[in-house]
C-alpha cells in the first residue's frame, strides 16, 4: 500500500493569484482508516515516488519531480525513552505528547524528511538537482498524520506550517510551492457496489435539488435510477489519502509554443530485496540494484476497469512509450459489453447496448492522444497520459461544474483533472458512447458559424456517431455526488485528513 498510486490530480492553479501555475498532486497509500494507528502511514525511504511530465508529445518523459522520504527517530536514534525503574526504555508510540503548530516536532518521535529533486531528460541517466527551500535546505518536512484532537487540536494549522513557499526549481525562472501529507480523501465513488457487478441501477434517477449540476430534468431515466446521494460514497467523510503536491510556473513545463503538457505518476524499488533476519528501525532488509517502477496511474479507473486482470502488472510497469502493447483494451473495450451483459434486461433494451465502433477512436481521444484542437499536443504519440492544455484559464472554485468539458468547464477533466470532477460518472458516460452524440462545445472550439446558447453549439466530435451508441445519451452514474463547496480554494486544495479520535 505505501507505494499504490491512487489518484493524480493536475490543474491549471484557482487559487486568487496563482492562475500562471499548475499543481499536480499524487496520491499513494489507499483508504487510510483515520483510526489507523498506532504506526498510522509514514512513506516508503525505500522507494522513489515521480511525477513525470512530457512537453512535447513524444510519451517520454522531459521533467520529472522525485520525491524521496527519510524516517528518522529523535533522540539520536534512539527515540523519545522514559525512565522506567532507572533503565532508560524507548517509548511505542510516534508521539509522546500535544503538537501544535507553534511546537511541531517537541512531543514527537520520528521524523519524517523528504526531498524533492527535479530530473531532465530520462528519469534515470537525465541530470537531477535538488528543489531547495528558501534559506537553501534541502530536507522538507512531512506532517504527522491526524492522530486525533488531542495529540492535535488545530490540524490545519499545523500543517499549513508544513507547507513550502518560495521554492527554487533549478533551471525554472520562478518559484514553487510543495506539500507532501495526509489529507481527506476527494474521490467520490461508490466503490463497493461498483466493483460487487455494479450492485445498482447505473443511471441518475430522481433530481435532487442538493446536487443541481447533476440534475438535467430530460436524464431523470424514468424514476428507477439511483439518487445523488452522499450515502452512496463509500471514500469521502470515511478516508485519507497521503498526497504529494506540487505547484510549477506553467513556463517551467511547457516547451515552445505548444501549451498542452501530459504527466502521469509512478513509484519505484530497488530490483533486490534480502530481508534482514536481525532487523533494527534503520534497517529490516538490504535493497539493491536498478529501480523497478511498481505502480503507474494517470487517468482515473484505467488499471481498475480498463486494463485486462492478466495485464494490470504489465500496465503498473509500463512506460507510455510502450502503450501500443495494451492499446487493445481501449479501441476494443470490454467494460461496455458487462454493462451490457448486467443491465441489458434492467434497462428494457431489445438488444446490444454497448456502443459497437470499433476501433474506439472516441477512447483513443479520451485516454491515447487528447482531443484534436483542445488538449492533442501537436505531435502526439498515443499513449496513456493526463493532457492538460495550459493555456485554458481556471475556472473559480465556486464555478467549476463536476462533469468539465462536456458541461462547457474547458478547465476540466479530460483537460487534466481538478478535486471536484466526477470522474467516475464522466468516465462512465464516455465508456458508454456519450461523445458520439452532439456535445456542446462548438463555439469553445472553434467551431464555424457557431454560437454559445443556440442549437449551433452542440456538435459531434467526428469520433463516431449516434447509431453507434444506443445508450450513450443516457445519464450513467454511481450516485456518489461531490460538489464544489465541499472543497478549499487554496493549496493543496484537498481538506484536512480526518482526524483518527475526537473529544
Amino acid at each position: 500500500p505505501k507505494i499504490d498510486g491512487t489518484d493524480f490530480y493536475m490543474f491549471r492553479s484557482y487559487e486568487p493569484g496563482r492562475d500562471g501555475f499548475v499543481t499536480m498532486i499524487a496520491n499513494y497509500q489507499p483508504i487510510q482508516a483515520p483510526y489507523g494507528g498506532p504506526n498510522y502511514f509514514t512513506m516508503d525511504p525505500n522507494a522513489i515516488y515521480e511525477i513525470h511530465v512530457d512537453n512535447d508529445g513524444d510519451a517520454i518523459e522531459d521533467l520529472t519531480f522525485q520525491f524521496k522520504f527519510d524516517n528518522n527517530l529523535v533522540n539520536k536514534g534512539n527515540g523519545i525513552e522514559l525512565n522506567i525503574g532507572g533503565k532508560n526504555v524507548a517509548i511505542p508510540l510516534r508521539q509522546a505528547g500535544q503538537i501544535t503548530a507553534n511546537d511541531r516536532e517537541g512531543a514527537l518521535n520520528e521524523i519524517e524528511n523528504y526531498n524533492v529533486s527535479v530530473i531532465r531528460g530520462d528519469r534515470r541517466s537525465g541530470n537531477g538537482q535538488p528543489l531547495t527551500a528558501p534559506g537553501g535546505g534541502r530536507n522538507f518536512k512531512k506532517p504527522l498524520d491526524n492522530v486525533g484532537t488531542k495529540t492535535i487540536p488545530n490540524y490545519n494549522a499545523y500543517a499549513n506550517r508544513f507547507i513550502y513557499d518560495n521554492v527554487t526549481i533549478p533551471g525554472c525562472n520562478g518559484k514553487a510551492r510543495v506539500f507532501a501529507g495526509q489529507r481527506a480523501e476527494a474521490f467520490a465513488v461508490n466503490l463497493g457496489p461498483i466493483f460487487d457487478l455494479v450492485n445498482l441501477i447505473p443511471l441518475q434517477g430522481a433530481d435532487s435539488a442538493e446536487y443541481p449540476q447533476y440534475n438535467v430534468p430530460d436524464y431523470a431515466y424514468k424514476g428507477v435510477g439511483i439518487q445523488q446521494d452522499r450515502a452512496n460514497d463509500d471514500l469521502i467523510g470515511k478516508a485519507n489519502v497521503t498526497s504529494l503536491a506540487i505547484e510549477v510556473p506553467i513556463s517551467c513545463l511547457t516547451d515552445g509554443d505548444d501549451s498542452v503538457i501530459g504527466a502521469w505518476t509512478t513509484s519505484s524499488l530497488p530490483q533486490a530485496s534480502l530481508e534482514d533476519p536481525s532487523p533494527t528501525y534503520e534497517q529490516d532488509a538490504k535493497f539493491g540494484g536498478a529501480w523497478v517502477q511498481q505502480s503507474r496511474l494517470s487517468a482515473p479507473l484505467v488499471n481498475e476497469v480498463v486494463i485486462g486482470l492478466r495485464d494490470k502488472n504489465l500496465f503498473n510497469a509500463a512506460e507510455p512509450t510502450q502503450d501500443a502493447a495494451l492499446a487493445t483494451y481501449v479501441t476494443n473495450p470490454t467494460l461496455p459489453t458487462l454493462v451490457d451483459i448486467l443491465f441489458r434486461d434492467a434497462l428494457g433494451a431489445s438488444g446490444n447496448i454497448a456502443p459497437s465502433n470499433y476501433p474506439r477512436n472516441d477512447l483513443v481521444a479520451a485516454f491515447l492522444t487528447g482531443f484534436p484542437g483542445f488538449n492533442q499536443p501537436a505531435k502526439v504519440t498515443p499513449s496513456e497520459m493526463m493532457r492538460l492544455n495550459t493555456a485554458v484559464p481556471p475556472t473559480p472554485l465556486a464555478q467549476q461544474n463536476v462533469f468539465g468539458v462536456v458541461a462547457e468547464d474547458l478547465a476540466g477533466f479530460p483537460n487534466g483533472r481538478r478535486p471536484v470532477d466526477d470522474t467516475v460518472d464522466i468516465a462512465l458516460r464516455v465508456v458508454m458512447g456519450a461523445l458520439c452524440y452532439p456535445v456542446p462545445l462548438g463555439a469553445e472550439l472553434g467551431v464555424k458559424g457557431a454560437t454559445e446558447d443556440s442549437a449551433s453549439d452542440n456538435v459531434n466530435l467526428g469520433l463516431c456517431k449516434p447509431s453507434d451508441a444506443p445508450v450513450g445519451n443516457l445519464p450513467f452514474t454511481d450516485g456518489a455526488p461531490i460538489k464544489p463547496s465541499e472543497l478549499p480554494a487554496a493549496f493543496p486544495y484537498l481538506n484536512a485528513p480526518l482526524p483518527g479520535a475526537q473529544g
